[in-house]
């Protein structure tokens, strides 16, 4: 969004000074540092690596970005450790005014003093203190005052001496600082995303109008947020991407920002792989559009109107899905090719998707060279037929043919290209769930990096399968070798599927994949960390036999209350079914399915699941004696405690809130109590 606005305000003819910060204090307590709260930042910490060297890694690693993408380089990137007598010195003129208070090594901004807080984002009064924690400082004045230094704890590697003792800098003050070191006490244009708008920017205004009693920013220009699949992105969703996934996919990363030039910078944008290929096809044609010669009828009018469409675009609020849409008019249009191309890279001057970037050149080897000069001949010739029996010969070996008028370029086929087959959502296979069972079972399985668990589950599995039996295997975005062993065991062994997922789709997502595809009469729901170690025949005839059965496991879970949860090993009616190893009839599945793919993380999925099957009638049965046992879970362990907590408790409540009022569906009693009374683990709405 800012690249954009910079470059629309140069190509009007505006001087642009642009001020680019960056934040390496390191905001977060000690004791949030030693719990772990960042992982990539503890695990540098435990190398030795000091704060600078962490903060100095991560600088050159965005700026290596900015240049993939195409991003101007700002005028200044001021770093904050290097201006903290700046902060000092602001933090000394709003005490001398009355708007700050010190204690204990803090000081504090006194919003009470400043009658306009909350004019941008429009939180004031009631709805001001709405927003404010529960656990309020108990040194602050008043909950809605925030802090503008801070003093250090015990342990602390970066601290500055101070008129109030060693400490380190509030956030907000840092960015008032250092912009107005640059850009003086009153700036043009200020932007952020829009979680920045409270409680950022509105004390960015409050704290530097307060220090020189006159407007701080003109305008303030505030990106939404980016989505994938829907979702914000976190590392514990398991969807955030970097350039270099991109880049490893076979991505340029310039089809990235061509992605975002699609979506109104006001308007939240959901990234998908699916639309990143898209993007990827559609700037490679543009570019291709740009640097080809073609035929055309000299229009002036056409281009002034196509080129005064594209300038009004832009200017109207960085419409950028607009001013592309005008690009591809002039792209399609029947005007000479130096026209085209002086329009495209004029506008490319503000898209700056290197239009102009020609393709890679690649050394063909000579029979691939052989290939395209005959076929060039045939097309002389008006031989289409037999040019396109070797057009289909070279595209086989792993290129591209574009046709020009009189001879072919030949191009190695981009990687995002290749057919390897790769899913974005459940819905991408189609479902056979409708269809005549053709097989025995349907194992179920999930890969993601888990290779030294999936490894020992398969091993034990396959002797008890049968021939006409099928695993559909998952591989849920793993990135390690789990992938070749995968590609190992389907070219090896008939009776198994991997479907390839482009990214991470979450447990249920990556089920219904599963699901959808099954060819069995019966449905086998089996974890990475269990072992089979027998036959599965006589719980299959048990649950043939029996219509009311829909669901049998190996291990069961009883409630009394829907809060509270206790692991069974009974053979009888349970209320759920853990998912370790789950058998279902087709008929069941068919009724349950799809699953809720809100349900990202493994836990309590089965519980979604096993009351679905109560609340049609179907009856949930633990058979402790089937030959399985379960090892250490790989999803729960690479957790840290604190994110297995976060995790499982949204998914909890997502289940509680579906179910919590359905107490007629549970078992009420079991045969014998749970030995001991004391839940396998216990969540509290």
């Amino acid at each position: 969004m800012v690249d954009w606005l910079r470059r629309v305000l140069e190509s009007l003819g505006y001087e642009v000074i642009h001020v680019k910060n960056i934040t390496d204090v390191g905001h977060m307590r000690q004791e949030q540092l030693e719990r772990g709260d960042d992982k990539v930042i503890a695990a540098a910490l435990a190398e030795g690596k000091t704060p600078q060297e962490i903060a100095h890694f991560y600088t050159e690693a965005f700026l290596r970005d900015e240049r993939r993408l195409n991003i101007l380089s700002a005028h200044y990137y001021p770093k904050a450790t290097e201006h903290v007598e700046e902060m000092i010195r602001l933090v000394e003129r709003l005490l001398e005014k009355g708007y700050a208070y010190e204690r204990s090594g803090n000081v504090y901004f006194r919003v009470s003093a400043f009658p306009t807080y909350g004019r941008l984002s429009g939180q004031t009064g009631p709805e001001l203190l709405a927003g404010v924690r529960s656990d309020v400082d108990p040194l602050k004045e008043d909950p809605r005052d925030f802090a503008l230094w801070k003093a250090a704890e015990p342990g602390r590697l970066l601290k500055w001496l101070s008129p109030w003792g060693y400490g380190f800098p509030g956030w907000h003050i840092e960015c008032s600082a250092m912009a107005i070191r640059y850009l003086g006490p009153h700036l043009d244009i200020h932007t952020g995303g829009v979680d920045n708008i409270f409680p950022h920017h509105e004390d960015e205004i409050a704290q530097s109008e307060a220090a020189y009693d006159s407007p701080f920013a003109r305008y303030w220009v505030h990106g939404a947020h980016l989505l994938v699949d829907g979702l914000k992105m976190a590392k514990s969703t398991g969807n955030v991407y970097t350039l270099s996934d991109l880049e490893a996919r076979g991505f340029h990363p310039l089809a990235f920002r061509y992605l975002c030039a699609t979506v109104h910078y006001r308007h939240p944008m959901n990234f998908t792989w699916e639309a990143l290929r898209a993007s990827q096809r559609a700037l490679s044609r543009l570019q291709l559009h740009t640097q080809t010669g073609s035929r055309g009828r000299p229009d002036p009018d056409k281009a002034e109107k196509l080129r005064k469409m594209f300038w009004e675009a832009v200017c109207y609020d960085l419409s950028l899905p607009r001013a592309l849409a005008v690009a591809w008019e002039v792209a399609r249009s029947s005007l000479p090719s130096s026209t085209k191309r002086r329009l495209l890279l004029e506008f490319d001057s503000v898209l700056g998707l290197a239009l102009d970037r020609p393709p890679e050149k690649v050394e063909l080897p000579a029979d691939i060279a052989s290939l395209a000069r005959a076929r060039d001949r045939l097309r002389c010739q008006r031989r289409y037929a037999d040019a396109d029996a070797l057009r289909a010969q070279i595209e086989g070996r792993g290129y591209e043919v574009r046709d020009g008028r009189r001879t072919s370029r030949i191009l190695l086929r981009p990687k995002w290209k290749e057919e390897f087959p790769t899913i974005s959502r459940s819905t991408d296979v189609p479902s056979l769930l409708h269809e005549p069972p053709q097989k025995r079972i349907t194992v179920s399985l999930l890969a993601r990096d888990n290779l030294p668990h999936l490894q020992p589950c398969i091993d034990s599995l396959l002797p008890w399968l049968r021939e006409d039996d099928e695993i559909i295997l998952v591989d849920n975005g793993s990135t390690d070798e789990t992938v070749s062993f995968l590609e190992h065991l389907a070219a090896t062994d008939p009776r198994v599927r991997v479907l390839r997922a482009d990214h991470f789709l979450g447990e249920a997502m990556a089920r219904n994949v599963t699901l959808r595809q099954a060819k069995g009469r019966w449905f086998l729901w089996l974890d990475s960390s269990v072992r089979l170690t027998g036959p599965l025949e006589p719980y299959l005839e048990r649950l043939s036999q029996d219509p009311t059965l829909g669901i049998m496991g190996r291990w069961g879970l009883y409630t009394a209350d829907l809060r509270h949860f206790y692991e069974v090993e009974l053979d009888c009616d349970v209320d759920a079914l853990q998912g370790y190893l789950m058998l279902i009839p087709r008929m069941v599945i068919q009724q349950v399915t799809p699953l809720d793919e809100k349900f990202r993380f493994y836990r309590h999925l089965d519980l979604d699941l096993s009351f679905r099957v109560r609340a049609l009638g179907w009856r949930t049965v633990c058979c402790p004696d089937i030959p399985a046992y379960r090892s250490t879970h790989w999803e729960w362990e690479r957790l840290d405690p604190h994110e297995r907590d976060r995790l499982s408790k949204r998914n909890f409540y997502r289940f509680l809130r579906r179910w919590g009022n359905r107490v007629d569906l549970l078992v009420k009693k079991l045969p014998i109590w749970p030995a001991g009374g004391i839940p396998d683990w216990k969540w509290e709405a």
